[in-house]
């Protein structure tokens, strides 16, 4: 006789399996995020006291990929203000060590900037202040602090400019920092699939976080779509856009 853990996990993925086939339940949630794109929902949500401009569903996915792939490194793109990079080095002083966030943002204002260092969390915590895709002045700086702390596992979470040319660059650049196992996410692919577009952004339906996700997956072995992490959530700004890597390298 299986013990309450057991089932319990059993009725939990028989429930996740469920609703992820439920088109009602798909169309009330796509419904939802139409309706709080409006309102700038996201915005409205704090970590530690910073702004962290997440759903509250992708922040609970993500504490969860972080307690299971325990990084001790983990790199984002886009800091915006700045609630992500706290975020992620509270999850790593829980999990004890010396992990490290390393935040990239090509415009790094001063007071969120201020914040961040003058946070609790700022100990494991760099900000780069750069694009993203700058082999010079980012990544060779990314290299060098993978190598001098000789970090074993590391996740990646791109956050930055939205556009298809952009945020495939990204991919295919930072890809190779992400350890077996662990997972390179990509946010806001949910613009293909709601449609949402802005004559102020370089962005829209066609062009977009999917399908660079879609472009990058056609020639990348490496990583598979973890759809049981939006098959969870049913709310998530990032569906198709949890990789997780499952070999080391093309075969």
């Amino acid at each position: 006789m299986a013990n309450d853990f057991t089932q319990f996990e059993a009725e939990c993925k028989h429930n996740i399996l469920a609703q992820s086939a439920d088109n009602q339940f798909q169309g009330v949630s796509k419904d939802f995020m139409l309706s709080a794109t409006k309102y700038q929902y996201s915005y409205n949500f704090r970590w530690m006291g910073i702004p962290i401009i997440q759903y509250p569903q992708d922040i609970l996915a993500m504490q969860e990929i972080i307690w299971t792939v325990k990084p001790d490194l983990i790199i984002e793109t886009g800091v915006a203000r700045g609630g992500s990079v706290i975020f992620y080095a509270s999850m790593l002083e829980l999990l004890g060590g010396n992990g490290m966030v390393i935040g990239i943002d090509i415009d790094i204002r001063k007071h969120n900037q201020e914040a961040i260092e003058q946070h609790s969390m700022a100990k494991r915590i760099k900000l780069i202040n750069g694009y993203s895709s700058d082999n010079k002045i980012v990544i060779e700086q990314l290299e060098q602090s993978i190598h001098e702390n000789k970090s074993k596992r590391v996740l990646v979470a791109l956050d930055s400019l939205h556009s298809h040319a952009h945020v495939l660059n990204e991919l295919n650049l930072y890809s190779k920092f992400v350890t077996l196992d662990s997972y390179i996410v990509v946010f806001d692919t949910h613009i293909e699939s709601l449609d949402i577009s802005s004559k102020d952004r370089p962005w829209k339906k066609g062009d977009n976080p999917m399908t660079a996700v879609d472009e990058f997956l056609k020639n990348n072995s490496c990583f598979v779509q973890d759809k049981h992490i939006e098959s969870k959530l049913m709310l998530t700004v990032a569906p198709g856009g949890y990789l997780k890597r499952i070999k080391e390298s093309v075969t």
